[in-house]
């Protein structure tokens, strides 16, 4: 440890961050459990270490100096931010549920086939889903661990990849004998359209791919890629699916990809946890198992069992 740190006259720090919250040093002696002069003898020490004045004193009355008023906008933020870290280290162990953000077609068609493995290894831990769709931010939230798509880039956050995102023009069975056959890329345009509202640009990259353009490109938009591939199962129209993620739809025959021509997108799906000291011995688990089930990704939590 650095030895300015250790010197650190850390009791008086704390004693005037409350002082400079109520402004009085009768209102920190109450929070803080001790005497208004054992306050006043705090900060007076606070103020040797650093040879600046932080309260003007008068008589029975203090008020910050303009030094004092920013100093203690500072330091109240670390503490705040120091009780916050050492309370989610004190309860992370504890807990018995893993909390988890994740795209609704990734849980309904990649996590949910798979998740009786992770449950039957670890009977004793829960995994609660939060299915929302929004920018990924473990700052002020309780979630542990997320899946998301992207280039790798999520901030104060360490990563590892799951698997690249492929994509193909997918449709129910009986569509493709009722609207095809779909032999080359332009006859795609011979069906129904079905887009996803958080996917919007997905039939573009694939047209790009094949050098095709889209005589039909408004078709029927969709708020989320779960009830796209569901009406694309049920014979509404043609999809561009994320092959992968549908890899059990195609193989059990509920959807088909009758041109068979994946594209890669440059994205990928991806676990993510945040970067701090408090990822829980169940998140690693968590987090290892998903790299597992991948297949052949380095495990990251080895040691952790």
């Amino acid at each position: 440890m650095n030895g300015a740190l250790r010197q650190l006259p850390l009791n008086p720090m704390r004693a005037f961050a409350v002082a400079s919250r109520h402004r009085t040093f009768t209102a920190a002696a109450q929070e803080l459990g001790v005497t208004q002069v054992a306050i006043s003898r705090q900060i007076a020490l606070l103020e040797n270490y650093l040879g600046v004045q932080l309260f003007y004193r008068d008589g029975r009355s203090a008020r910050l100096t303009d030094i004092g008023r920013a100093y203690g906008a500072e330091i109240a933020e670390l503490f705040d931010g120091l009780e916050s870290v050492t309370t989610r280290l004190l309860h992370v162990e504890q807990s018995s549920t893993i909390q988890l953000r994740v795209y609704p077609s990734f849980a309904h068609f990649w996590l949910l086939p798979r998740l009786y493995r992770f449950t039957e290894r670890h009977p004793d831990l829960r995994v609660r889903m939060d299915t929302r769709v929004a920018p990924l931010d473990f700052r002020g939230t309780q979630l542990d661990v997320a899946i998301q798509l992207g280039h790798d880039s999520w901030r104060e956050a360490r990563s590892r990849k799951l698997f690249d995102e492929r994509i193909d023009v997918v449709c129910a069975p009986d569509y493709s004998d009722r609207v095809g056959p779909f032999a080359n890329p332009a006859d795609v345009n011979r069906g129904e359209l079905l887009h996803s509202r958080y996917r919007r640009r997905a039939w573009d990259i694939w047209a790009k791919a094949h050098r095709v353009a889209l005589d039909n490109a408004v078709g029927i938009e969709f708020d989320s890629s779960l009830l796209t591939y569901s009406a694309t199962a049920q014979g509404v129209g043609l999809a561009v699916g994320q092959v992968d993620l549908l890899a059990q739809e195609l193989a059990a025959g509920r959807l088909v990809a009758p041109l068979n021509h994946p594209v890669a997108t440059g994205q990928a799906f991806h676990v993510i946890w945040p970067a701090t000291l408090s990822v829980s011995t169940n998140t690693r688990r968590f987090v290892d198992w998903l790299l597992e089930e991948a297949g052949g990704t380095p495990e990251v939590f080895r040691k952790h069992g």
